[in-house]
């Protein structure tokens, strides 16, 4: 049987493309925490490790999705370095102003400015969708980049916290930067792969979030998001608890493993069932595997049911990604991907700081209940979905 996923690669530029997408994406994992690693050992202050760090973040969620309106009105070539460069300087000014004990509020504004960061997660998916629109094999690539992104939350923070850690306070964010400025730089000189520009003349065009069933897509993420915020919290707490602060790790890792494999696999499935169906039936599953976090009553147990419940992570996000691709005009594709992914990304720092402050008031218990009602809530707005997209879809089959 062929392998799908190296016949993605048998279009001239589709892996020249995808490694340097592979390096520029890299940061986007390792900014926050490298920043909050880099501040609590500088400052002793976690108050203001978090507030600098959730700053960069906020700011990344609002100005990525209007870089990717850019993106698609100019093109990648245009944008991007423009974008990433400023990003860069900003991360680096951050670093110099924490050296050299400036006052705080410089801390904030750079890491605002650091915020611009593009999404490269969505500019190396609306790459794939013009190799491959209408073909089968898109399903595979955005299997495979939900891969990839689950292979950058795997290697990231632990590599900034690493260097924070061993090399340099500042080592993890600089490398964030030098990361970045160099997948950017290799990445738009990719012109070949590059997606066209479509719909010039239009300048008074409206959001790809616009459309009520972008608006329930984006919340349905924010949802699935929640879920991997609350267990990224809960598995720190619970290792803790347990005097076993080191499981973490491997704690963490098993969601991310599942997701994995659930990803690669989904990535070879060639399913005849409606896009919006299958957003239905992943929503569901992911509810469900929630649920044996009831059952835990240590890290290994804990482990097992994290890798349960990662292991609709993956698919829920690849038929999303497809269900946008039908919806939006291909002139805002890239910037239809990056409200998704922004909304994702609303979530895990939402999921975060609830289920902290119910672990801090009520205990780990209550936590995984925060866990259970996220996954509740990816179904329920799945179930709304599936009723917006049957007339916007036409109930067309498609091949996934």
């Amino acid at each position: 049987m062929p392998n799908p996923y190296q016949s993605l690669f048998s279009t001239p530029g589709a892996l020249a493309f995808t490694l340097p997408g592979l390096i520029a994406r890299m940061p986007t994992s390792m900014a926050g925490i490298g920043i909050i690693t880099m501040l609590s050992q500088l400052s002793g202050s976690y108050w203001l490790a978090g507030a600098v760090a959730a700053t960069f973040t906020l700011t990344m969620a609002i100005i990525a999705p209007q870089i990717s309106r850019a993106v698609d009105r100019y093109g990648q070539r245009k944008i991007l370095p423009y974008a990433a460069g400023l990003s860069v300087a900003a991360l680096i000014l951050l670093l110099v102003s924490v050296r050299l004990d400036a006052p705080i509020w410089t801390y904030f504004l750079f890491a605002a400015l650091a915020g611009f960061m593009p999404s490269m997660p969505a500019m190396i998916r609306a790459r794939w969708t013009t190799i491959y629109k209408g073909d089968e094999k898109l399903h595979t690539a955005y299997a495979f980049e939900s891969v990839m992104d689950e292979v950058c939350f795997i290697i990231g923070p632990p590599l900034a916290v690493g260097l924070c850690v061993s090399v340099a306070p500042e080592a993890g964010p600089f490398a964030a930067a030098v990361l970045l400025g160099i997948g950017v730089t290799l990445f738009v000189r990719q012109t070949q792969t590059e997606p066209p520009i479509q719909d010039k003349t239009d300048t008074k065009r409206d959001s790809a979030l616009k459309p009520l069933p972008m608006k329930m897509l984006m919340l349905t993420l924010l949802a699935l998001g929640t879920i991997v915020g609350t267990v990224d919290v809960i598995s720190v707490a619970f290792a803790e608890q347990q005097g076993e602060p080191v499981a973490a790790s491997y704690v963490l890792s098993a969601y991310a493993a599942g997701s994995c494999l659930s990803g690669l696999l989904f990535g070879t499935l060639k399913l005849k069932t409606h896009l919006r169906k299958q957003l239905l039936l992943a929503a569901l599953a992911t509810a469900f595997t929630t649920l044996p976090l009831m059952l835990v009553t240590g890290t290994t147990t804990l482990a097992v049911s994290v890798f349960i419940a990662g292991v609709f992570f993956a698919p829920t996000m690849i038929v999303t990604m497809g269900l946008v691709e039908q919806i939006v005009p291909a002139s805002q594709l890239t910037e239809g991907f990056t409200w998704m992914i922004t909304g994702l990304g609303i979530g895990i720092a939402a999921g975060a700081a609830g289920v902290g402050w119910m672990i801090d008031e009520y205990g780990i218990q209550a936590g995984f209940t925060v866990t259970m009602s996220a996954g509740l809530a990816v179904f329920l707005i799945a179930l709304l979905c599936y009723r917006l997209l049957r007339p916007a879809l036409h109930a067309q089959p498609v091949s996934a």
